[in-house]
């Protein structure tokens, strides 16, 4: 007789969320693999709608308690034509349902374990490991973050910050400091009574005194307040200022004709894909969307993706631009600047050169990191121009996205958490 015990209870209302967690830190390795796998075909606008991954079934099985069979057995099995009592049988390999997501002749086979992830966690695989590149803490901002620190105790204050052990510490030792005379008065008084109460001839007064005083005595320590508003003692809290890790990311991305529908998407998914991690991973940061062709403007977000405005290529004015917001709204001595660029390289040949002065000389020493995204396998002009800035300037990466299926491992590898000594 087979016994099988099996927890299948949902996680809504906290059911069963430890066994949840300990089973997600146990194949986490495998969940990565698969969150990548769902992505890599995706829409990157899908990616937060992908919930359900699979994992393979090697190693997961659910418990099974069951008796022994023990003794000697003998059983009929019906329908048998092949074997007699004795015969040797051989063992089946492949395709015989041991494994796999193929099916047996008898129509059983185990198919890789599939499981939802809830929005949050498919999110948090999806991110982990990644951070703004040397991101540091600014200077107190004109506004800064306030946070409300513990600084002892008060005698007044709100019922909900009431600090209950300290209170009771407080009424503890106002009682014992009251009621401690008293309390050693009517111990003796009880000792003497004890005595007189040995031999009470002729004591009948001293007996009547000593026990109206012990019940008046008894009296005022009984009246002493458990707890009085004296004893009450709230935590004290006052409001510091704290530094603040504010960070802007300019996102700048060509449109001019050369830029095809087929790379200008592959420009806005690498964007989309940096716009959810940056609102995802820091509170305070801001995202600044230019668009350029030959002219160059600042755009709200929906302009950004999806306007068909184009032209010709002059991408030093999107620089410019960038530059300008930068001395105007984000001095960088208050501000982490961070800069991200989409292009396919065309560009004049005179600008070309201008693009690469105007980021080594204004906005590399202003920006924390700066990463170029070239929508193109050709090495156009513009590419050739940049790549003289890698060996001086660490904080400068570029890199190609050819297809769709490049954009999540360049993303993953520009912003790679760093590894400190």
């Amino acid at each position: 007789m087979l016994h099988q015990i099996i927890d299948r209870r949902l996680a809504g209302k906290n059911k069963s969320i430890a066994n949840r967690e300990r089973f997600l830190r146990r194949f986490r390795g495998d969940i990565r693999r698969s969150v990548t796998e769902a992505v890599r075909d995706r829409s990157i606008k899908d990616i937060e709608s992908a919930k359900s991954i699979a994992i393979p079934r090697k190693d997961i099985s659910e418990p099974a308690f069951h008796h022994g069979h023990g003794g000697r057995r003998e059983i009929v099995h019906p329908g048998n034509q092949d074997y007699l009592q004795g015969d040797r049988i051989a063992r089946r390999s492949g395709g015989s349902g041991d494994g796999g997501s193929a099916a047996s002749k008898d129509g059983e086979g185990q198919d890789d374990f599939v499981f939802e992830l809830s929005r949050e966690e498919f999110m948090q695989y999806f991110f982990e490991d990644l951070e703004l590149p040397r991101l540091i803490q600014t200077n107190l901002m004109t506004i800064p973050n306030w946070k409300n620190m513990r600084a002892g105790y008060s005698v007044d204050g709100s019922p909900s910050n009431i600090d209950i052990v300290r209170s009771l510490r407080s009424s503890l030792g106002r009682r014992i400091a009251l009621g401690g005379p008293m309390v050693s008065k009517l111990r003796d008084l009880e000792e003497q009574l004890s005595d007189l109460n040995k031999d009470p001839d002729d004591k009948r007064p001293e007996i009547h005194l000593l026990e109206e005083e012990i019940h008046h005595l008894k009296g005022r320590i009984w009246r002493i307040p458990f707890i009085d508003p004296f004893d009450l003692r709230y935590v004290n809290r006052i409001r510091q200022p704290q530094p603040s890790s504010r960070a802007v990311m300019f996102c700048v991305m060509d449109v001019s004709g050369s830029m095809d529908e087929g790379r200008k998407d592959l420009s806005k998914r690498f964007f989309i894909l940096l716009y959810l991690f940056l609102t995802r991973n820091y509170e305070h940061i801001e995202v600044v969307f230019i668009r350029h062709h030959t002219r160059a403007d600042e755009v709200d977000e929906d302009t950004f993706f999806h306007s068909q405005e184009s032209g010709g290529t002059v991408v030093s004015s999107a620089l410019e631009l960038m530059q300008k917001i930068i001395v105007e709204r984000y001095p960088s001595n208050e501000w982490n600047i961070y800069g991200a660029q989409a292009s396919d390289g065309d560009n004049w040949n005179d600008d070309s050169p201008k693009c690469r002065a105007i980021l080594e000389q204004q906005i590399l020493p202003m920006c924390r990191y700066f990463s170029y995204i070239q929508v193109a396998e050709a090495e156009q002009n513009l590419w050739t121009e940049y790549t003289q800035l890698l060996s001086k300037n660490q904080h400068f990466a570029m890199k190609k996205v050819g297809s769709a299926t490049d954009i999540y491992p360049v993303f993953r590898e520009l912003f790679e958490k760093q590894v400190t000594a």
